[in-house]
């Protein structure tokens, strides 16, 4: 067996991998300074005293908002504590609902509080208090970073009370900035939590692939000992994300990946043959990754294609129909048995066409227009990953309690 000392005695071509991370915050953000001066610009009244406006971030993953805001919390936080005002910063992910949201800001105040057993009504109320009674005589301007807001559960009432709360508090105030991938996240809100909402928008837009290079290229003079990555293969790994989707973290993945088999080979160097290695092993773990995270009726919906995909259409042989598509009527049909099997209540019709808009930007499915040939008007459906592992994948999960 090889110990750890063999194992770190050898000389490696990684000289930092931590700066290869999608998680970790690089000195330098390129194309991205007008961003942060705007998301400064809409922050700095609370270096004031005075609440700033609501900030909704929007972006495909991988064009840096995450990054953006970190940077910018970096500086608001060492300028606030002198100036009664604080950043919190909030995963979805793993806070996905109003109770839990509140205790992992309230906990930065209160930390007991991160204990479960309290209500939600004396988390209010330690929100309203801790907003109030600040060191400075204005309170405190709590401004929350709420990333993947989408993926709260109780998302209308989490921002009506978020909202709301700056009407009792007598001082100081609460403000939001939202990061979302999804454009349309707004539409599960309504009308009251809405107005109330009262924002500014942001838009990243995807990176390009001179950009991707850029970005690259700093990454791995960072992670990688002097002269490891050939230029060839920075560009290939720029080339082949833009044409992907711009992700900039598919992108460090990529070259991360193709570092770790060229040192397993005993490689001095990184060339495009680890790229295009790697480019298979990396395309697998984003698509495993995206699959595992998604909310349960984005999974029910996927299985289902998957599930009718491995059956087939019951339309295949219909004029017009390509081989392979899948009718949504039959689709949300197939979702509404495998809602039934885990005993939950399908979605309207409505919300589940918003779920097939959200697996197609993921890159999970593709969706078309019926052609000629086809009595009315419907969508076609069809998965993009070998349907066979996708029910592997989500089959476990969703069904695994029954």
């Amino acid at each position: 067996m090889t110990s750890f000392d063999q194992i770190l005695s050898k000389r490696s071509i990684f000289r930092n991998v931590s700066a290869l991370s999608p998680h970790y915050v690089p000195r330098e953000l390129p194309f991205r300074e007008k961003h942060m001066n705007e998301i400064k610009s809409v922050l700095s009244p609370a270096l004031k005293g005075q609440k700033p406006r609501n900030l909704i971030i929007y972006g495909k993953s991988g064009t840096g908002k995450t990054c953006c805001v970190k940077r910018v919390m970096e500086e608001f936080i060492q300028i606030g504590k002198e100036r009664g005002a604080a950043m919190h910063y909030i995963n979805c992910r793993i806070y996905g609902s109003r109770y839990r949201v509140l205790q992992g800001v309230l906990k930065n105040y209160v930390p007991e509080l991160e204990k479960a057993g309290f209500g939600l009504p004396f988390l209010y109320e330690k929100l309203i208090e801790a907003a109030t009674n600040g060191s400075q005589a204005q309170g405190i301007q709590m401004v929350l970073v709420l990333d993947e807001i989408d993926m709260v559960k109780d998302l209308d009432e989490l921002v009506y009370t978020l909202t709301r709360s700056n009407d009792e508090i007598k001082k100081g105030g609460v403000s939001i900035v939202g990061i979302s991938n999804k454009l349309s996240f707004k539409d599960a809100l309504d009308p009251r939590s809405r107005s109330s909402l009262y924002e500014t928008e942001m838009a990243f837009e995807p990176y390009t692939a001179e950009q991707l290079q850029k970005i690259i290229a700093n990454r791995v003079e960072e992670g990688f000992e002097k002269g490891v990555v050939e230029s060839s293969a920075i560009n290939l790994t720029a080339a082949v994300t833009s044409q992907e989707s711009g992700d900039a973290r598919y992108a460090l993945k990529l070259i991360s990946k193709a570092g770790e088999m060229a040192e397993q080979e005993g490689k001095g160097k990184v060339t495009d043959k680890e790229v295009e290695a790697a480019r298979k092993k990396v395309e697998l773990d984003m698509i495993i990754e995206t699959i595992n995270t998604l909310p349960e009726m984005h999974r029910l919906v996927l299985y289902a294609i998957a599930t009718l995909s491995q059956a087939g259409s019951r339309y295949s042989r219909l004029e017009g129909v390509e081989s392979g598509f899948l009718f949504s009527g039959e689709v949300y049909e197939e979702y509404e048995k495998a809602c039934n099997k885990i005993r939950k209540k399908p979605k309207s019709t409505r919300w589940y066409r918003e779920y097939l808009n959200d697996l197609e930007i993921l890159g999970l499915i593709t969706t078309t227009p019926s052609g000629k040939g086809i009595r009315g008007q419907t969508t076609l459906v069809k998965i993009v990953q070998d349907p066979q592992s996708i029910i592997a994948l989500l089959g476990k999960g969703l069904f695994s309690a029954i």
